[in-house]
């Protein structure tokens, strides 16, 4: 009786070494797969002609914001933002990086759907755009009934049958306006995008700013009292948050930039400005750029080590500005 008791005792620990060594078997194996899903997706190359080799204007634009979306749900790991088990529940950059693109992507759906497509204002919307961008507008984190890959691959294929009936493959035809004005309603949501996203990145640094809400209008009111100063800094550990965020809004901004360069090609060189384009390619593909360390760094201003946020924003400040440069441009005459 002795002796089974003494080796009951004995296959306790056995049993629990087994059970930790599972466990921390598993565990390697999600931080692992965690690391092997969260690179940022490599860069692809704008389509300019259509498979017959015909050029088309508004294919690059169109097959780009679809590859673009496609990439958002084909990378590693698949789409992560609504992720309710390990690894991508506990992944932070990755869904960020989402983020930022998914922006773009509607941002740009939506001026194809409203200005791109369209000849004047009383002109008729694309049943095509009109799905598109109300299914890419959809909840970015539902995983059931319906999870938010199956709304957004309603509307690339939304965007494929607008871009078959666009090169004629397809009837009744559909139209992309190549105008300055068009380019202009873009550029504008652009401006705004990297104007946020360079102020943010640059709260990594910031502890509070002067209040300027209602500065440059004499009589302008606000609903609430209006402090003097504004507490914005970012807080520690939302940092990485805001800076893979602007990775994505950066990484999806360089291909739509390349497609307009297509597509805009005849007003670009009207209003010579292929240059201040060609800046804004520049930026961008120097945001990003790889990372050296493994972790987003917050050093101070002329501290020993680097603040990444602010490297970033640098790039995304001289971004914006030759954005503007560029809207100044397309409102000469």
């Amino acid at each position: 009786m002795k002796e089974k008791s003494a080796a009951s005792v004995l296959s306790k620990p056995r049993w629990m070494k087994i059970s930790a060594s599972v466990v921390a078997a598993l565990l390697l194996f999600l931080i692992v797969l965690g690391m092997f899903w969260s690179p940022m997706p490599k860069m692809f190359w704008v389509n300019e002609f259509v498979d017959e080799g015909r050029h088309v204007v508004g294919y690059s634009s169109a097959n780009t914001l679809i590859r673009v979306a496609e990439t958002l749900l084909d990378k590693r790991g698949g789409y992560l933002t609504n992720d309710r088990m390990p690894p991508g529940l506990w992944l932070d950059n990755m869904p960020n990086w989402e983020k930022g693109v998914l922006t773009q992507v509607r941002d740009l759906s939506r001026v194809i759907r409203n200005d791109y497509s369209r000849s004047q204002s009383q002109s008729q919307e694309d049943p095509d755009l009109v799905l598109a961008v109300e299914k890419f507008f959809s909840e970015s984190n539902s995983w059931f009934f319906p999870p938010t890959e199956r709304r957004y691959r309603e509307g690339i294929e939304a965007m494929y049958s607008y871009q078959g009936r666009l090169t004629g493959a397809a009837q009744p035809d559909a139209q992309f306006y190549a105008r300055a004005d068009n380019l202009r309603e873009w550029l504008a949501e652009v401006e705004k995008r990297l104007g946020s996203m360079s102020r943010r990145l640059g709260n990594s640094v910031a502890t509070n700013v002067i209040n300027e809400e209602l500065a440059g209008d004499p009589s302008a009111e606000a609903a609430q009292t209006q402090p003097d100063t504004v507490n914005v800094r970012t807080p520690w550990l939302e940092l990485d948050d805001v800076f893979f965020e602007a990775r994505g809004t950066a990484w999806a901004l360089l291909h739509f930039f390349r497609a307009a360069e297509f597509d805009f090609s005849q007003v670009l060189a009207d209003k010579n400005a292929e240059a201040s384009v060609r800046q804004i390619v520049r930026e961008l593909e120097a945001s990003l750029d790889p990372m050296r360390f493994p972790m987003v760094l917050n050093g101070g201003g002329y501290g020993l080590t680097a603040n990444h946020s602010l490297v970033m924003a640098n790039y995304l400040a001289r971004a914006n500005a030759a954005v503007i440069n560029l809207r100044e441009l397309l409102d000469q005459g």
